[in-house]
């Protein structure tokens, strides 16, 4: 996480960052949020943003919604490479579009992003990440590459929807909210961008549906919204 080491914060000020302490706010958000704490996801995003809330705390940020989109696909490779095994039958893992693999073989594949290791969970952990970057978008461009950072984002947005739409995921508050940031996010960073990159094919297909769905509360007994991800995406990334 030491490539954070340039201009962060408003009128040029220089910021070193810390290698050290972005390892113990790695290490502490691991063990003050997740599954394992009897409190809603909602609470808890919104306390580890405030705890990221510094050059370092964006380094750490970044690096958790990188780890967490590289342990989904190693998971998918792993996955495929055991029907394979099975089958004799190759499932291509494209990291830019994972919708044709979900469509084609989503009844044997089981959705990872519950039960990744390194202890990091989509609604609580992904979620604040993605909503520290989102905030402080222009300063991440400005400190570094985004391209790389910003191709996970899609990633792990691409992911969420395909549980959603072939893996048996139900939509409820907290995956849509993800869904939300991931959304706003992607938005102000390709908007401090001098020249984004096109969109990848998963987002370009999922902007063309335009699919509403319920979202269910937390026991999934009663519907509390709906959410049109495509109509979402048209207007947050055509402007």
């Amino acid at each position: 996480m030491g490539w954070l080491g340039r201009v962060l914060g408003g009128g040029g000020r220089q910021v070193q960052d810390d290698p050290v302490r972005q390892a113990a706010l790695s290490a502490e958000v691991r063990q003050r949020f997740g599954a394992h704490l009897a409190v809603r996801p909602a609470e808890q995003v919104a306390a580890m943003v405030g705890l990221l809330d510094d050059g370092d705390g964006l380094a750490v940020a970044a690096s958790i919604v990188g780890e967490f989109a590289d342990a989904a696909h190693a998971d998918l490779l792993a996955q495929t490479t055991e029907l394979y095994r099975r089958t004799g039958q190759r499932f291509p893992v494209d990291r830019r579009n994972y919708r044709p693999l979900w469509r084609e073989a989503g009844g044997r594949l089981h959705w990872p992003l519950f039960a990744l290791p390194g202890g990091l969970h989509p609604y609580v952990h992904v979620a604040a990440a993605t909503a520290v970057v989102g905030t402080r978008a222009a300063q991440f461009v400005r400190a570094t590459d985004p391209h790389p950072l910003l191709a996970r984002l899609f990633e792990v947005l691409d992911l969420t929807t395909c549980g959603w739409e072939y893996g048996r995921v139900r939509v409820d508050h907290d995956g849509a909210s993800l869904v939300g940031r991931l959304i706003s996010t992607t938005r102000d960073v390709r908007a401090a961008m001098k020249e984004p990159p096109s969109l990848p094919p998963s987002v370009r297909e999922l902007m063309r549906t335009n699919r509403t769905v319920d979202v269910f509360d937390l026991t999934g007994d009663r519907v509390v919204g709906t959410i049109n991800v495509g109509g979402e995406l048209r207007p947050a990334l055509l402007t």
